[in-house]
């Protein structure tokens, strides 16, 4: 159950309601509930971040927000667009880097840019045009002919992430961005992301590191066993303290580490 309860039902009209709007959403994969039931307005506009522990849940909500994989309760509307009674038109409006989906990585970095610029409607020279800037502005210019499944991991994070972009969607859907990416290409990373925002669109991602969603983030959600525990904006969350101190007094455990006392032993 989430702190913030006054969510309005999911609007149909296309120009009002929230970016995206989750409601009842729930899935199971066997015996375990991966996601019970989950309530979750994210704003227009608004650079949103949902955090929580591992095996929490984010990465099944946000595929089953994106049409990757489907419910098996509940409802997704992304700007008034259902995504599985509409996918087509919702799918038109989201750019979605995923967590470990596999791509066609025996592609250059830069076919592969043009080859989902083309999936998404463009003409070979405006995908062309916006491949080359994307991979001068990500640092990739140099291993454009390169095939993908050459690459490092970082390298790949940016061209996937190019591949999401291609296209300027309206809302930007990213798990773990910054994962394996050096600073430097964070740091142009998160500029990209905030201008995205600047202009009026809608960033979600997940992450791990709570300093990072606490400076770049406006909204956050935390999320832990499938259920929302609270959402708003990153002050109404965090309650007066550090986003890390109120994610673990929302989520519990202790970060009291007991024993290993051999690490602690020093010798000559």
């Amino acid at each position: 159950m989430t702190e913030q309860l006054n969510l309005p039902a999911p609007q149909g009209d296309p120009v009002a309601g929230p970016a995206i709007a989750m409601r009842g959403l729930g899935k199971r994969f066997g015996d375990v509930v991966a996601v019970k039931g989950i309530d979750l307005d994210v704003p227009r506009g608004a650079f949103f971040g949902l955090v929580g522990p591992n095996g929490a849940g984010k990465t099944t909500t946000l595929s089953m927000a994106t049409g990757l994989l489907r419910p098996d309760s509940g409802r997704v509307l992304v700007l008034g667009h259902d995504v599985w009674s509409d996918p087509v038109a919702a799918k038109q409006l989201i750019g979605i880097l995923p967590d470990g989906l596999r791509t066609f990585d025996r592609l250059t970095g830069l076919q592969l840019i043009v080859y989902a610029g083309l999936l998404h409607g463009l003409s070979r020279e405006v995908a062309q045009a916006r491949a080359d800037e994307l991979l001068k502005a990500l640092g990739l210019t140099d291993a454009q002919g390169k095939l993908v499944v050459d690459y490092s991991a970082g390298m790949t994070k940016k061209v996937t992430l190019a591949t999401a972009l291609i296209h300027a969607p309206r809302v930007l859907v990213l798990d773990e961005p910054f994962e394996a990416v050096d600073p430097v290409s964070a740091a142009t990373i998160r500029g990209i992301l905030t201008d995205v925002v600047a202009a009026g669109g809608t960033v979600v991602l997940s992450s791990h590191v709570m300093d990072l969603v606490e400076r770049i983030c406006s909204h956050v959600a935390v999320i832990s066993d499938g259920l929302v525990l609270a959402q708003g904006t990153v002050d109404e969350v965090r309650s007066g303290s550090s986003l890390e101190e109120r994610f673990v007094d929302l989520v519990g455990g202790s970060t009291e580490v007991e024993g290993l006392a051999w690490l602690r032993t020093s010798s000559d």
